[in-house]
C-alpha cells in the first residue's frame, strides 16, 4: 500500500523476513456480471449499510505500499459461515444462493466491525460470480458504494512496475542480473545491487518512507509533489539494512529505482510506457499512471487517519507522488479483475520470463512468499495496495481459475491490521478454506502489515 503514515503493505514485511502489508499497500486481489449472487456493475449491493470509521489512536508510522497485514479477531461469523462446502485445497466452492448469503454477511460483518466506509468485492470462477458493493462511496453524502468506480490502487502499482520491467527483459533490453548502477547512477552499493533484487525486495536499501524527514515533509503537505530523485535522495542518506540478497525487506526505495530504469531504457515517461506495454495489451481501459493528484471521475472519496494529529481527513486529493513507481495508480474492479489472471498466468510475458518471476522464496512468513512484484499468499497469486483513503486485494488461485479483487475507501487499521485483509480472508474462509488469504501483522517499523513503534510511511 502506499500510506504515509502507517504500516506498509503486503509485500513491506520487514527486515529478516518480515512480511509486508501491501499497499500501494500499502495501499493491492473479476469476471463478468450476471452470474450467481453477482450484483451488475455500477450497482449497489441491496441493503448494503453504511459505516463510518470510529476515530483511532494516531499510526505512529506512515504506511508505504505494501502489504495488508493479518486480522485481528473479529466476532465470530454465523454458524456454518466459516467453511465452504468441504472445499479442498486448490479449490473454490461453488457459488450457491446459501454460499452467497454468507459471503454478504461476512462482507457486512468485516465493513461495520471495522469501521470500513465502502468496499466492492468481486470473486468470479469459470462458472460463476460473486460481485457486490457494500456500504458508501462518501461519507458525507452517503452515496452508496457502486462497483463502477475508479480508486488508487497503492502496491498494486508495482506489479506493473515490475511488469514493465520484465516486458524489457523479454526485448533483450535489460537483464535481470544487471547491475542497478548500470542504468541509474549514484545509488549506494549500486554495483552490487541487481535488478532482481530489486525486484524481489531484496536489495537491502534504506525505505525512504521509514525516514523522518520525508514523513514529517509529507505529512505536513500531503498535497506536495516529490520527484523520484527527491524520494531516493531521504534513502541515500541511510546506511543499507543489510547487503543484497541476504534478506528481505518491502521498500518503496526498490521500485521507485525499477521505475527511473524504464524510464532510462525506453526513453519514455513511466506511465507512456506503461499504457503501451501493459495497459493496452492487457485491455485495462480504465487503469492509469496519474503525473498529478488528478484522479479519473466517477471515483469514491477516501478517508485516512494518517495526519500529524490522527484524526480522520478526507485524503481523496492528495498527490500520490511520493509513492510513483511504487502505489501512484488509480483502476476500478472490471480492470483488476483482468489485470490479476494476466499478471497470475503471465501472458504478457515469456513463459521463462513468468517462471523467473513466481520464484517466491518465503518472506519469512508461513504461506508467504515474494517474487517479482509479485507475492504468493497460501496459493493466492498476486499483491495488495494501500494509500491514504484507500486499500485493495488483486489475487487469483490458478488451480481454481478464481480471481478475487476487493476494493475500500479507507486505510484506517482495525486492531492494527489493514482492513484490505480483513475482507480478503473472510472472503477465502468461505469458498476456499484450503486456501485461506492472509498476511501477518509487523512488529516493527517499516513493516507493511502494521503501525510503527516510529514514525516512518508504511510501504503502499
Amino acid at each position: 500500500m502506499t500510506n504515509p503514515r502507517r504500516r506498509p503493505s503486503p509485500a513491506r514485511r520487514g527486515r529478516t523476513g518480515r512480511a509486508a502489508t501491501a499497499a500501494v499497500g500499502v495501499a493491492g486481489l473479476l469476471a463478468a456480471a450476471g452470474c450467481s449472487g453477482g450484483a451488475a456493475p455500477g450497482t449497489a449491493a441491496t441493503g448494503a449499510a453504511t459505516a463510518v470509521p470510529a476515530a483511532l489512536s494516531p499510526s505512529p508510522t506512515l504506511s508505504p505500499t505494501g502489504f495488508p497485514s493479518v486480522s485481528p479477531t473479529l466476532s465470530p461469523s454465523a454458524p456454518g459461515s466459516t467453511s465452504a462446502s468441504a472445499s479442498a485445497p486448490g479449490t473454490v466452492a461453488e457459488l450457491t444462493p446459501a454460499v452467497t448469503a454468507r459471503l454478504d454477511a461476512a462482507v457486512q460483518r468485516v465493513l461495520n466491525q471495522a469501521s470500513v466506509p465502502g468496499v466492492m468485492v468481486a470473486l468470479t470462477t469459470p462458472q460463476d460470480s460473486y460481485i457486490r458493493a457494500f456500504g458508501v462511496s462518501d461519507k458525507i453524502a452517503g452515496i452508496p458504494m457502486v462497483t463502477g468506480l475508479n480508486m488508487r490502487i497503492g502496491s498494486e502499482t508495482k506489479t506493473f512496475t515490475v511488469t514493465g520491467v520484465l516486458r524489457l527483459v523479454d526485448q533483450n533490453r535489460v537483464g535481470l542480473d544487471d547491475p542497478i548502477s548500470k542504468y541509474v547512477p549514484g545509488v549506494p552499493g549500486g554495483d552490487a545491487i541487481t535488478l532482481r533484487q530489486l525486484a524481489d525486495m531484496r536489495s537491502g536499501l534504506f525505505p525512504y518512507t521509514s525516514d523522518q524527514d520525508f514523513v514529517q515533509a509529507l505529512l505536513a503537505d500531503p498535497h506536495r509533489e516529490f520527484t523520484p530523485q527527491q524520494l531516493l535522495s531521504y534513502a541515500f542518506a541511510h546506511p543499507a539494512n543489510f547487503a543484497p540478497g541476504t534478506e528481505f525487506e518491502y521498500s518503496n526505495t526498490n521500485t521507485v529505482l525499477l521505475g527511473l530504469v524504464v524510464e532510462k531504457v525506453s526513453g519514455q515517461p513511466l506511465g507512456t510506457f506503461l499504457k503501451q506495454q501493459v495497459f493496452e495489451p492487457a485491455d485495462l481501459g480504465r487503469t492509469v499512471f496519474p503525473v498529478d493528484a488528478s484522479f479519473p471521475q466517477p471515483h469514491a472519496r477516501g478517508y485516512t487517519n494518517q495526519t500529524p494529529s490522527g484524526a480522520i481527513a478526507d485524503a481523496t486529493d492528495w498527490n500520490p507522488s511520493w509513492a510513483w513507481a511504487a502505489g501512484a495508480m488509480i483502476s476500478d474492479l472490471s480492470d483488476l479483475q483482468k489485470w490479476a489472471k494476466v499478471l497470475a498466468t503471465g501472458t504478457l510475458l515469456k513463459p521463462a520470463t513468468q517462471a523467473e518471476r513466481l520464484q517466491t522464496p518465503p518472506s519469512g512468513d508461513p504461506g508467504l512468499g515474494y517474487g517479482l512484484g509479485v507475492f504468493v499468499n497460501h496459493g493466492w497469486i498476486g499483491h495488495n495496495g494501500s494509500l491514504p483513503g484507500y486499500q485493495c486485494v488483486a489475487v487469483y488461485l490458478p488451480s481454481a481459475q478464481a480471481t478475487l479483487v476487493v476494493l475500500l475507501n479507507t486505510d484506517i487499521p482495525y486492531q492494527g491490521s489493514a482492513p484490505s485483509t480483513l475482507f480478503a480472508q473472510a472472503i477465502t474462509e468461505i469458498v476456499s478454506p484450503g486456501n485461506v488469504y492472509s498476511l501477518p501483522v509487523a512488529p516493527s517499523s517499516g513493516s507493511p502489515s502494521a503501525p510503527a513503534s516510529s514514525p516512518a510511511l508504511a510501504e503502499t
